[in-house]
């Protein structure tokens, strides 16, 4: 079986306070965007020895093979329901490092083509308990949708939020951000205003309003990031913003651009939502 896990754009992210148990709250807002990777799954003979082998072309991924989100989750799965041998092959687009959730992605993708695989008739509540498991972004690709995002992250609201008809543009320089260093920069505080009720503002409003906390020492410490949110408005975005923690960031236009003076060694994915 095939799918297309596909990533996600952070609107905004406002880290709260800092847990007992040593993470982060936060809120922001996640948005569904259609760039993927491609994920397909078959039933295996089982003749390596393992449950469960993994392919991966395309991009590379930093890691092992079994710290892979994919092989987890199958393993999540296999410890209830005793699954057959599969062979997993994933062609990874979505850059790493990035801020765009495609390992989360990914490893929710894999519990849902499970799913569907071998007929486990698992509730969107079942999937979503397993994608918590799995880590903070993953519950938010079992529904897929504009959502507001609490606690981890894990904790979602369905928003209503349609920023379909602009032309986005995404850039990622070749830059690796991991996030707990991210998360060392950051003072947690409290919003004056929660980013739920801002991004209802019309998106001409965004700007200097929905913000990214993570951006006051990322854009600082990678001068390459600041330049490309900078030449993002200098080529007329109505918004643009880092998405995550870094370091891909992306940019909201009325019109398609020509990106050809500011894209060198970056990765660069544009195209109307």
């Amino acid at each position: 079986m095939l799918c297309f896990p596909n990533a996600k754009i952070n609107i905004g992210l406002n880290i709260t306070e800092k847990r007992p148990d040593h993470y982060h709250n936060i809120e922001t807002v996640f948005y569904p965007i259609p760039l993927t990777d491609i994920l397909e799954i078959l039933k295996s003979d089982n003749r390596t020895g393992k449950k469960a082998k993994l392919v991966i072309t395309g991009m590379d991924i930093p890691g092992d093979m079994e710290s892979n989100l994919c092989i987890k989750a199958y393993h999540l799965l296999d410890v209830d329901y005793h699954l057959p041998p599969v062979k997993i092959y994933l062609h990874k687009i979505i850059p790493t490092g990035a801020g765009l959730g495609g390992g989360s992605s990914d490893g929710a993708f894999t519990l849902t083509l499970l799913n569907q695989l071998f007929e486990l008739n698992l509730s969107y509540q079942q999937l979503n308990s397993y994608a918590i498991q799995l880590g903070s972004d993953c519950p938010f690709f079992i529904n897929n949708t504009p959502s507001f995002g609490t606690e981890k992250g894990n904790a979602l609201k369905s928003l209503e939020l349609d920023i379909s008809g602009y032309y986005f543009v995404l850039i990622k320089p070749p830059v690796f951000i991991k996030t707990a260093e991210a998360y060392k920069g950051v003072k947690p505080r409290k919003p004056e205003q929660s980013i739920n009720d801002l991004v209802k503002l019309p998106v001409t409003q965004w700007k200097n309003k929905v913000v990214n906390d993570f951006e006051q020492t990322i854009l600082v410490q990678y001068p390459p990031i600041k330049k490309i949110k900078d030449e993002l408005y200098n080529l007329g975005a109505t918004y643009a913003a880092m998405t995550g923690s870094g370091a891909a960031v992306y940019g909201l236009f009325e019109k398609k651009v020509d990106l050809k003076n500011i894209v060198g060694q970056e990765f660069c994915w544009a195209e109307y939502l």
